[in-house]
């Protein structure tokens, strides 16, 4: 388990995805060039997460219902939208075989730029004293956040 406090106090969790329900946790922060709008609108870009995404090879068209499928590092997921507040927060659920993951994104403006946190829980299908997976899919949303933070660090084009 671990520990409540160590997620952010913005950010929302849905039921059975909190640290403390989590198999494996991750958080990162930083503060990114540019303007949360432009954070947002990266991250929410699906069809162009395989031009940037570790180990995200292929992306479905996100339907209506806000829901679609990625390949990544070889397993599918459903990926379903749980939190999608314009250019603040953003958080999904993703359920592939054996693991279900969730990501949840705060984007607040400062002087800087953008004060960007993202936090993820990993469950899998295994008992906590059983599960061996979480730990290598906890490596892979540390990945995903190295790219994501590279990604949103690129400076903004400029509107001269």
């Amino acid at each position: 388990m671990h520990d409540p406090l160590d997620s952010h106090p913005g950010i929302h969790w849905p039921s059975g995805f909190s640290p403390a329900d989590a198999h494996s946790f991750h958080r990162a922060e930083a503060v990114v060039p540019g303007s949360p709008e432009r954070a947002f609108e990266l991250l929410t870009d699906v069809p162009d997460w395989p031009t940037w995404i570790p180990g995200c090879e292929e992306v479905s068209p996100v339907t209506r219902t806000q829901s679609f499928e990625v390949l990544w590092h070889g397993h599918w997921f459903e990926v379903f939208v749980g939190e999608h507040v314009r250019f603040s927060r953003v958080g999904w659920m993703a359920i592939g075989a054996g693991v279900q993951l969730y990501q949840t994104w705060l984007l607040t403006e400062v002087e800087e730029g953008t004060h960007v946190v993202v936090e993820n829980a990993v469950r899998a299908a295994a008992p906590k004293s059983l599960d061996t997976l979480s730990k290598t899919w906890g490596q892979r949303l540390g990945d995903l956040w190295l790219a994501q933070h590279a990604k949103l660090s690129e400076n903004p084009p400029s509107h001269d």
